[in-house]
């Protein structure tokens, strides 16, 4: 993970050692060699994550020439990705963002005992299907909830492990072309996550944030924000809140925004093609990328 790119870009080698000296730890070591189990944990792939779609930007825009401010009208991430967008943005810094996410990982994965809590993918059933199926299976004082509101017949599901599974045999009941339990350390997303919200309220209270260059796109509300105070109000609710990424594609789209570019994966980008089929999508992910981008954009 990033090992190709920090062997092409002096820019993407100061982006892994930076993060690397905030954690105080060789993040870097482990995204390049693993092993995977190690890398995969959520308090280290938090920041992984992270850390590899800056260096890509960090590339972009020393290397390419590319400016964050001067080629994009808006910035949004997905669940942690709002982290990594408001880093892009400038409004928190590297180190800042690396430690966040670490707390961030190790508050989200200590906030739920191991087998309490789970989630699930159900694919081919509208939210509101999906919310009246969650609510249902809510009972005897286990929750679930929608987490993910990902694109249309996409949503992800999140509480109790006996909840959520119980909502998968609903949602099969309903019609749904999918009902899967996912592989997780934790239930994202839901209520269950309130401890890790308080550990980030104090957190992020004792964080310098500034006015991002561009306005941020929030997950909890899909709509552009550059308060510095409400976004980190924003931040410690999408702990427990629903990721709202239909809505936010969507949100952008009614701005006027027609191109959108995912840096550091290509997950979200293909996404957005079925939220908007007519959108135009990249994704940059490595120096050929980068290069690719700088001809194109």
């Amino acid at each position: 993970m990033g090992k190709e790119l920090a062997a092409a870009s002096p820019a993407a080698r100061a982006v892994f050692q930076e993060v690397d000296d905030a954690l105080g730890q060789s993040l870097s070591r482990i995204m390049f060699e693993g092993p995977d189990d190690t890398l995969t944990l959520t308090a280290n792939a938090q920041p992984a994550i992270m850390a590899h779609s800056l260096a890509v930007l960090r590339v972009m825009e020393q290397e390419a020439g590319l400016r964050l401010a001067e080629k994009a009208a808006f910035v949004a991430g997905h669940s942690l990705g709002e982290y990594s967008a408001l880093a892009a943005a400038g409004s928190l810094t590297l180190p800042d963002t690396a430690r966040l996410l670490r707390l961030r990982g190790e508050a989200m994965q200590a906030a739920v005992a191991p087998g309490v809590g789970t989630m699930a993918a159900i694919l081919g059933l509208d939210r509101k299907a999906v919310d009246a199926i969650a609510a249902a299976a809510s009972v005897d004082g286990e929750i679930c909830a929608a987490a993910n509101d990902n694109a249309p017949g996409q949503v992800v599901i999140s509480g109790h492990k006996g909840a959520v599974e119980r909502a998968i045999v609903l949602a099969r009941e309903a019609g749904a072309r999918r009902a899967m339990a996912l592989a997780v350390s934790a239930p994202f997303h839901c209520a269950l996550m309130a401890p890790a919200a308080d550990k980030m309220r104090d957190a992020l209270d004792g964080t310098a944030l500034q006015a991002p260059l561009l306005p941020l796109i929030a997950n909890v509300t899909a709509a552009p924000v550059v308060d510095a105070a409400e976004i980190k109000q924003l931040l410690v609710v999408q702990v427990t809140g629903l990721v709202r990424w239909r809505d936010s594609i969507e949100a952008l789209h009614a701005l006027g925004v027609s191109r959108f570019v995912e840096v550091g994966g290509r997950i979200l980008a293909p996404i957005v093609k079925r939220i908007l089929p007519d959108a135009e999508t990249m994704s940059i992910t490595s120096m050929q990328g980068v290069e690719q981008a700088a001809r194109d954009l």
